[in-house]
């Protein structure tokens, strides 16, 4: 059922956009057109496109402001942009599809997302056999469930609903998925801080979240879930309504792999998810469309990374993103790099993990052969 954000205004049927809104809109957008972000928003929020845009409004109420409203107060954005429901992604496409296709790497208005293909498991390995530079590995995808809007349009009582309904599948779970569901809002805040600092945990306080209205009833409808050796977890309700999770130490990228498309597979079979032809599965931000997929290592190449231009230049050759291990838009503090694929749409799943693998080799090749430093 279609219902209104905190922007838009459904009285009597009407399909209008509040005066005020529109008011607010104008005055953010003349000022974010002159600002110095180097956000993908600002590069291709035109005038022209400002004009086709700002009048629309999605079946669930969300206006262009609930799209852009992150980027529009966080002008360090990367990307700037997110869909505040399904419907976004055909409502404002004259937005969403350029800088869909430049994150993406070329996928254009005419491509259409692949099926689904978890490849064979087989051909991944060990990244770091001897464990000199591998810390962890992770493997993780996000999901929306079908007749749910996303985040910023969702009630307290389908937060709870959404809880109720992910926990329950999730407890089902057999074998090395097996484990315990812990809701944040009666959680200890020694036991939230411990798996916050051990990267289980995600926090509230994100900033673009936050000006998106993603964080909305905080902490309600919320948790996460673990198996005992917590290699595999579940987030509820952070960013997108579930984010699976498959991570452990060292290298192992295989074994990681293949957790995390067993329990992909077993939660396929009880859940209906999002999805459709041109994006894949549909999520909330539009650098996590497609596969959804993020294969990430914590690593340390301390002779690589000293050279900044050979280790972005061959980043970029792998479509591999470089961050520091605090999450999205950190820097490294400790030598420690987050390290992974880039690209996860009009690719296959197989194919985003292999991105990262290649690149990860290659990588742990160029540090082995670089001098030591004198």
């Amino acid at each position: 059922m279609a219902r209104a954000c905190s922007n838009c205004d459904n009285k009597c049927g009407q399909n209008r956009i509040l005066p005020e809104i529109k008011r607010k809109l104008d005055v953010a957008f003349y000022r974010f057109v002159t600002s110095d972000s180097e956000s993908l928003l600002k590069k291709y929020l035109t005038k022209e496109v400002y004009d086709a845009i700002k009048k629309k409004k999605t079946k669930y109420g969300s206006t262009l402001l609930d799209c852009i409203q992150s980027g529009l107060e966080n002008l360090d954005s990367n990307c700037g942009i997110y869909a505040p429901d399904p419907d976004a992604y055909t409502v404002f496409a004259d937005i969403f599809d350029p800088i869909i296709e430049d994150y993406h790497g070329g996928f254009d208005r005419c491509a259409q997302h692949p099926p689904t293909n978890w490849g064979d498991i087989e051909q991944f390995s060990n990244l770091d056999p001897t464990g000199d530079f591998i810390i962890s590995t992770r493997v993780r995808c996000g999901r929306s469930l079908n007749g749910y809007p996303f985040n910023p349009c969702l009630k307290e009582n389908e937060y709870k609903r959404i809880e109720t309904l992910l926990s329950n599948c999730l407890k089902e779970l057999t074998d090395d998925l097996k484990g315990t569901y812990y809701p944040l809002e009666n959680m200890s805040p020694a036991d939230q801080q411990k798996l916050i600092n051990d990267h289980f945990l995600f926090k509230e306080g994100d900033r673009f979240l936050q000006s998106a209205n993603a964080c909305q009833f905080w902490p309600k409808g919320r948790g996460i879930f673990h198996n005992k050796n917590k290699t595999f977890l579940c987030w509820i309700n952070e960013e997108d309504h579930l984010r699976i999770i498959s991570m452990q130490e060292r290298g192992n990228l295989k074994e990681v792999y293949q957790r995390l498309v067993k329990a992909v597979k077993e939660l396929g079979k009880k859940l209906s998810f999002i999805r459709n032809d041109r994006f894949g599965y549909l999520t909330f931000c539009p650098t996590n469309l497609g596969t959804t997929i993020r294969a990430s290592v914590h690593i340390k190449l301390p002779k690589l990374s000293a050279d900044k231009v050979k280790f972005e230049e061959t980043a970029a050759k792998y479509n591999l993103q470089i961050r520091g291990t605090s999450g999205e838009h950190s820097e490294t503090t400790d030598g420690i790099f987050d390290i992974s694929n880039k690209r996860r749409l009009g690719l296959t799943e197989y194919e985003a993990v292999k991105h990262m693998n290649d690149g990860i080799m290659k990588m742990i090749e160029l540090e082995k052969a670089l001098p030591s430093a004198t």
